[in-house]
């Protein structure tokens, strides 16, 4: 599903497998989609996970900045 979605220009989504991926997705590659498999997190495990990402604000390290400008500079226009 993430493969699918990141086609998109202005799309980058992650696949999390726990909360601590959730929240570095959302924090260092600024992911506004969440991508969960239902064959590596339970209901509980993925609400967490829906939580963490929600709650976690992009990063606005230089360092994290300079990523997603390289990321911006792939999508079509």
């Amino acid at each position: 599903m993430s493969i699918a979605a990141n086609k998109f220009a202005h799309i980058r989504a992650a696949v999390v497998w726990d909360v601590s991926s959730a929240t570095l997705a959302r924090q260092h590659n600024h992911a506004n989609v969440l991508c969960l498999g239902a064959r590596f997190l339970n209901p509980s495990q993925a609400l967490q996970c829906v939580r963490a990402w929600l709650e976690t604000a992009p990063s606005t390290e230089t360092r994290h900045l300079r990523r997603i400008q390289k990321i911006r500079n792939l999508e079509k226009k």
